[in-house]
């Protein structure tokens, strides 16, 4: 199980009472829940050591800074070493009592099994309706199947993970990620809850945010709308040209300066948007082109990581490898 966290500390308990029972319930003795500390203002670090130095079971891994919940995911997607993963905000609007029912999708031949929202408690009209305009406005904008009221609440299989390790790029939509990789992916309808405590940590800056990553990573639409717009405004041109020759042909004076003038201040915003177009995309280029590392681990707590004179990034490192080298075929 991977939960990024970020400034949950009055939830973090009553979240590892959940998924502890969860987990203990339908893989009993077989399981690991990492918790990704991404850069919590509040004392969510403290609570997370607190769990990961009693049990065997938690590890907690903090980052240096606060990289956002999409790095701070792939954080944990990165380290987890299970079979399966199940992916879970720490905020528990998605209930981790959800595990059992997509188990049983796995089961059947599902390699991903995602939550689907029928009802969302505890959020504003605003909220709920600019989400679902983002959702109809995505799937008409991008060549990859993205299902409607979804979000990063799901189980996947190793190799579904290990597709996911090898996308290096840093404006992530893990969601659409994970459909563009394919294989055989099912939803399970659920009602998701308010937040259990605490305000939210995705706030409308974020949201449009988010949803600018979703649209420059898996579409090039706003680049042809930007074309096309420039096509027909040329075209416009054109005619006001052939309109303007029409009249000093025939000896007219051409009225309408001030239409004129208002025509320019149109133009000249339709280029500076086409411009503000381009220089999205080339930004994130050139933010792609310096490859730094995705996210920086701080420091990694678990049981097995705080053995005496071991380091604890290096041990869980070295684990790591020995795992992943055992389950390659």
């Amino acid at each position: 199980m991977v939960v990024p966290v970020y400034n949950e500390e009055a939830g973090i308990d009553e979240l590892m009472r959940r998924i502890e029972t969860v987990c203990a319930t339908q893989y009993p003795g077989d399981y690991e829940i990492l918790l990704v500390n991404d850069g919590s203002s509040d004392s969510s670090w403290s609570h997370i050591c607190r769990h990961a130095d009693t049990k065997p079971q938690i590890v907690g891994i903090n980052l240096s800074r606060n990289h956002g919940h999409q790095l701070a995911l792939a954080a944990g997607l990165e380290h987890v070493r299970g079979r399966l993963v199940f992916v879970l905000d720490a905020d528990l609007q998605d209930p981790p009592e959800l595990l059992g029912a997509m188990a049983a999708k796995i089961a059947e031949g599902a390699d991903v099994v995602y939550g689907q929202r029928t009802a969302r408690a505890g959020e504003t009209a605003f909220k709920r309706g600019t989400a679902a305009l983002f959702y109809r406005f995505l799937q008409t904008m991008t060549d990859v199947a993205i299902p409607r009221d979804t979000g990063d609440f799901r189980l996947m299989t190793r190799r579904v993970v290990e597709q996911l390790k090898a996308m290096p790029e840093r404006y992530r939509f893990v969601r659409g990620m994970v459909s563009w990789i394919g294989f055989r992916q099912v939803a399970v309808p659920y009602e998701r809850d308010a937040r259990f405590a605490g305000q939210t940590n995705y706030p409308l800056r974020k949201m449009i945010g988010l949803a600018v990553d979703a649209v420059t990573s898996f579409s090039t639409v706003p680049l042809r709308f930007a074309s096309h717009l420039g096509m027909a405004f040329g075209l416009l041109g054109m005619l006001a040209l052939g309109w303007v020759g029409w009249g000093w042909l025939s000896g007219e004076a051409v009225q309408g300066w001030a239409s004129l003038a208002a025509l320019i201040l149109i133009i000249g915003s339709v280029q500076l948007m086409v411009l503000g177009v381009f220089g999205e995309y080339l930004g994130r280029m050139y933010m792609e082109t310096k490859n730094r590392p995705l996210f920086i681990v701080d420091e990694i707590r678990s049981q097995v990581a705080n053995a005496e004179g071991a380091n604890p990034v290096h041990e869980m490192e070295r684990t790591l490898q020995q795992t992943y080298r055992r389950a390659a075929p």
